[in-house]
């Protein structure tokens, strides 16, 4: 069985990173993050165009995590508070043992290898704390850098189990502790 429990809620940490709750207090951020062009370029369904739009999804995310559906951190720099993207694991099936990963990063924060310790992190969470057998990606076909982050990560381009949609592309990775 895998652990869904996220209360007290997991904060985890890199060299350089904390990964947070999510509040409602960060709306402001990740309704600019969600309305910028240059985020929005590979993905389909994220665009926001209002902060009351923000503001239903954060409760839905803190639903979702309450529920044990999903997990959303917040990534922020050590010693700064400040949102600079989000990285989830979602869709998470107990009977499958399985989730699927997300992120998004700050367009000014990109090729520094934030997102590489972030994901690195949060695949330790989902395996070695949730007990996940499968971590599971999707990415836009043209998108070179998450499909290089996640091959460096050790994703395995694969055929999903269901339709992907005409410009995505799956990719999982086996947890090899189980």
């Amino acid at each position: 069985m895998i652990e869904t429990n996220f209360t007290p809620f997991p904060i985890l940490t890199t060299d350089r990173l904390v990964l947070r709750q999510l509040e409602t207090t960060d709306d402001k951020d990740i309704f600019s993050h969600r309305s910028d062009n240059n985020i929005n370029t590979y993905l389909e369904d994220f665009r926001h165009s209002s902060i009351e739009q923000t503001q239903a999804f954060i409760n839905r995310v803190l639903n979702e995590i309450a529920l044990g559906k999903t997990i959303l951190w917040v990534i922020t720099q050590k010693g700064n508070n400040k949102f600079i993207g989000t990285i989830c694991l979602w869709n998470i099936s107990k009977d499958e043992l399985k989730g699927e990963t997300g992120y998004t990063l700050v367009t000014e924060f990109h090729r520094m290898g934030y997102m590489n310790e972030a994901l690195e992190k949060i695949i330790d969470f989902g395996f070695n704390t949730m007990k996940l057998k499968t971590i599971e990606a999707y990415t836009h076909l043209n998108n070179n850098s998450s499909i290089k982050l996640l091959l460096k990560s050790n994703f395995k381009q694969g055929t999903p189990k269901k339709e992907v949609g005409i410009n995505r592309l799956f990719f999982s990775l086996a947890n090899e502790t189980t």
